[in-house]
C-alpha cells in the first residue's frame, strides 16, 4: 500500500476553506434572521444547524474540486 503525505500547506488550505464555509453558513443564517425578523439569539441557538450546513458546504466544495481535478487531468496531454 502506498504511503501518502499531507503537507502543511495543504492542511492550511483545508482549514481556511472550512473557516470560509463556516463564515458563509453564518452569513446565510444572519440573512434569514434579518429577513424573518427573528431575535438575534438565533445566532447561538441554531449553531448546530450552522455546523451541519458548514459540513454540507465543505463536502459540496470538495466534490466540485475533485470533478475539476479529473476534468483537468482528462483534457491535458500526458507526456510519455
Amino acid at each position: 500500500m502506498k504511503d501518502t503525505l499531507i503537507t502543511a500547506k495543504r492542511k492550511k488550505i483545508e482549514i481556511i476553506t472550512l473557516i470560509v464555509c463556516f463564515i458563509l453558513a453564518n452569513l446565510v443564517n444572519l440573512y434569514a434572521i434579518i429577513s424573518y425578523k427573528t431575535p438575534f439569539i438565533e445566532l447561538l441557538t441554531q449553531l448546530g444547524y450552522i455546523l451541519l450546513f458548514t459540513i454540507v458546504l465543505y463536502a459540496g466544495w470538495s466534490c466540485l474540486r475533485i470533478v475539476f481535478y479529473y476534468l483537468k487531468k482528462l483534457f491535458t496531454k500526458q507526456k510519455v
